[in-house]
């Protein structure tokens, strides 16, 4: 019902003319073989161009690679990019996924490797550490329609939508592992989505703290498109953690959270707050670029790939960079990336911020970390193309073309016909950003001939990752340590710099590029609803979902169902209220959950002693109506500080996910009349688990794999008895049900297997995704009951059998 209200206008126009449905292809379609590719005699179609001329002439004069690699190079690029997946080092079947892929996929898939010329079908990244990462010599689109490689498809998306394994590109894999992060720091991931990297950062958070305690670090992932952090917050919430903040900020204008003492003391705010200003240990500045390192998996940038593009993108990227700067702590690392080739976007921004902040920053020589993976240093000298004409130094560049062409493109980052003219007058060099002169920038050139810059940086320290080295994508790394305060002139952003990116005189923008300055209006009308949660595919309320919300994308049921009855008030006939979030309109609030009736209820139901899981002031809710909250969130103890200082500032953050959905306000039949109505989020299940004392079933092998099976077990029904009875003697609404080997109690640590059920009047029945039951039982098919387990983690969300919707 609510999926008929997802149609466009023009289809549902169509539908009632009775024309034919040109968006659904017909089984039997002419135009395609049985792989869907299209086939010779369709007369229209043309294969996407594998090259462009200006692409060529450009790179050929950058030098990134020899002439006599040349051929090697563009031959590369022009294949498609081989599939890469990383596995969750966090998830409980870690080590069985490893286990499958080494001894069976590594075995079944040779065949087909060797069909194809290679000499492996799937191996772990050298450079990766623990075999977590690994590469297939198959395209994702090989993947998907080789029948041969149906098997291995087919365990790729279970395994990623449950959260045991992330597919990235190789190369995207890189900047975290640089980036050193502990368990007790703030990592900020400023240009987030789609959230790869920030999943991975998670992990090596979660991975580094002591078994069984939430880290004290967390993570703050941004973007700037709402809709893309929809993407992110889907990506990231596999990772079941309470220890992410997702943020909808424009990069450059993130919020430094600040808490000025005079205005505190006169609000009535203690000045005693754990944290007083939002700083960083760690910050990933992975920018915006013109994307010419993706071309194998993303061909259709041949076409449209031009000079301009980088050009016109620069001086956004340095702002961005010197952003994330001014947020890191003194003794904080940063890490500047792009997945361009283009030096421009690179050791241009890098060389700009280095000037820019003089001492205070250094560039960190990263050559000894990770020796297996193959880099190539970074250049110290490159040319500047523009509206067809090359420039190897500003003072080049003709005066109508100044507007496009900045001089922080160059390699010396100055213009060389001011300095000479200051420097005559015996006054201090003229870069553009005051930066003192050297002379080490110029090769000595002859009069009225073009002058050769070279970097007196040392930008030989960056890395690039050329593709045909590993056969990889491409990408540019630079790893930053702050070792002062900034340059006081650089601590603010100066939002009237960031008019540079909107060049009119500029060749051609890129699609980042246009994307990231159309962002730059507040978002005022846009439905942001969306971005507040990504598990609105499984609700089963769709029908409610108002029909001025049809383009939104996953998050309409959740924020339909959440304000249902704050807007039962509200006539047909008038405009929904718009949620405010302090003074972010469209985004829904972020409230600290204090109605201690309903939190002691959750702790009596549940049997939760505080001392040892304190659920009072880590419970958030996205409702100021906290009478008809849908959803409770968790927040780690870091998170908690930051929402605080938040509170404190006024709202300065744009709060678009907070914390793990830990409870969730069962709707089933008789479900609001129980002792608690709130039950167990399978996301949340991992981290409650060891403290839950009640409402625990201690099922063996059989009955449990029945419960998967089955999705619903009636009482009489159990294999084992005595079971039954027990869970007979549950009180009705939510349970646990753990898997051991007999029916005493076990302990729990990160090996147990537990899912969240319902105790119904007749039957038990499972409240996890099919996926994840699907999941389950592949990995206990390959165990002995002796064998231990791992807890469910990863969940795409919440979802009950039918059966157990009834027996409710």
């Amino acid at each position: 019902m609510g999926r008929g209200r997802r149609r466009g206008r023009s289809q549902r126009k169509d539908f009632r003319e009775s024309r034919e449905n040109v968006w659904k292809r017909p089984k039997t379609d002419p135009t395609v073989d049985a792989s869907d590719n299209a086939v010779a005699d369709r007369p229209n179609w043309q294969p996407i161009p594998t090259d462009n001329p200006n692409f060529e002439e450009y790179y050929k004069e950058q030098g990134i690679v020899k002439e006599e690699e040349w051929d090697v190079f563009m031959e590369i690029l022009r294949k498609p990019l081989p599939a890469a997946f990383r596995v969750n080092s966090n998830s409980q079947f870690c080590d069985d996924i490893i286990s499958i892929l080494e001894n069976d996929f590594v075995k079944s898939l040779q065949a087909e490797a060797i069909e194809g010329g290679e000499l492996e079908a799937i191996k772990p990244l050298p450079w990766y550490p623990k075999n977590l990462a690994w590469h297939s010599n198959f395209s994702r689109k090989q993947i998907r329609k080789y029948k041969t490689l149906e098997r291995f498809h087919e365990f790729l998306k279970l395994e990623n939508e449950v959260g045991n394994i992330t597919r990235q590109e190789a190369v995207s894999m890189v900047p975290p592992l640089f980036l050193d992060v502990h368990p007790d720091h703030f990592v900020l991931d400023m240009c987030a989505a789609p959230g790869s990297k920030t999943f991975q950062l998670l992990e090596i958070i979660h991975g580094a703290s002591e078994p069984g305690t939430l880290p004290n670090g967390m993570v703050v992932a941004n973007d700037v498109d709402f809709q893309r952090s929809n993407l992110l917050i889907h990506q990231t919430k596999r990772m079941c953690t309470s220890n992410l903040i997702v943020t909808n900020h424009e990069g450059q204008q993130f919020p430094g959270c600040r808490l000025n003492k005079s205005r505190a003391s006169e609000k009535g705010i203690s000045e005693d707050m754990p944290i007083n200003q939002l700083s960083f240990d760690r910050v990933l500045c992975d920018v915006p670029c013109s994307g010419d390192g993706t071309l194998r998996k993303a061909p259709d940038i041949w076409r449209k790939w031009n000079s301009g593009m980088g050009n016109g993108l620069h001086s956004l990227q340095v702002i961005l960079a010197m952003r994330g700067l001014s947020l890191l702590k003194v003794g904080g690392k940063m890490i500047y990336s792009t997945c361009s080739m283009n030096p421009v976007e690179d050791e241009a921004v890098v060389a700009e911020i280095l000037r820019r902040c003089g001492d205070s920053v250094e560039l960190l020589d990263v050559s000894d970390k990770l020796p297996e993976l193959i880099r190539r240093p970074g250049l110290k000298t490159w040319k500047v193309r523009d509206k067809g004409g090359w420039f190897t130094s500003y003072k080049d560049v003709p005066q109508n073309r100044r507007g496009g062409v900045l001089v922080s493109i160059f390699p010396s980052g100055k213009n060389l016909t001011d300095s000479a003219q200051n420097n005559e007058n015996g006054g201090v060099n003229g870069s553009e950003d005051g930066c003192k002169e050297t002379d080490k920038s110029v090769v000595d050139a002859i009069p009225d001939e073009p002058v050769v810059e070279v970097s007196d940086l040392p930008l030989e320290r960056c890395m690039r990752i050329i593709p045909h080295d590993q056969n990889t994508g491409a990408f540019f790394i630079a790893v930053l340590h702050k070792v002062s305060p900034l340059p006081e002139f650089q601590e603010k952003p100066n939002p009237r710099k960031n008019s540079s990116t909107k060049n009119a005189d500029s060749t051609e923008k890129s699609p980042a590029e246009e994307a990231v300055v159309t962002a730059d209006a507040e978002p005022v009308e846009c439905p942001v609803e969306e971005v507040i949660e990504a598990d609105a595919n499984n609700e089963k309320d769709e029908s409610s979902v108002e029909p001025e919300k049809k383009k939104n994308t996953e998050g309409e049921e959740i924020i339909t169902e959440e304000k249902e009855e704050a807007n039962s008030t509200v006539h047909a006939g008038d405009k929904r209220k718009v949620p405010m979030q302090g003074k972010w309109k469209g985004f829904d609030p972020v409230v600290f959950l204090k109605d201690e009736t309903l939190i002691d209820s959750i702790k009596e139901f549940y049997g939760i002693r505080d001392e040892s899981f304190p659920l009072h002031g880590h419970l958030v809710a996205r409702n100021t109506d906290t009478s008809s909250v849908k959803r409770i969130y968790y927040v780690s103890k870091s998170v908690k500080e930051v929402l605080q200082l938040n509170f404190a500032v006024g709202q300065q953050l744009k709060i678009a996910s907070v914390g793990l959905k830990m409870f969730e306000r069962q709707t089933a039949k008789e479900g609001g009349s129980k002792p608690c109505s709130f039950r167990i989020s399978s996301e949340g299940l991992p981290v409650i688990l060891p403290y839950i004392t009640k409402q625990v079933l201690y099922s063996p092998m059989a009955d449990f794999k029945h419960l998967l099976e089955y999705k619903s077990i009636k009482f009489p029904d159990f294999v084992n008895k005595q079971l039954g009875q027990k869970a007979v003697d549950l009180v009705l609404g939510c349970c646990v049900v753990i898997l051991s080997d007999g029916e005493e109690p076990v302990k729990v640590d990160a090996s147990t297997i537990a899912i969240s059920c319902w105790r119904g009047k007749n039957s038990l029945g499972v409240m996890v995704t099919s996926a994840d039951c699907q999941e389950l039982l592949e990995r206990l098919a390959e165990r002995t009951p002796k064998t231990e387990g791992g807890s469910v983690n990863g969940s795409n969300g919440d979802s009950c059998g039918p059966e157990a919707m009834e027996t409710a």
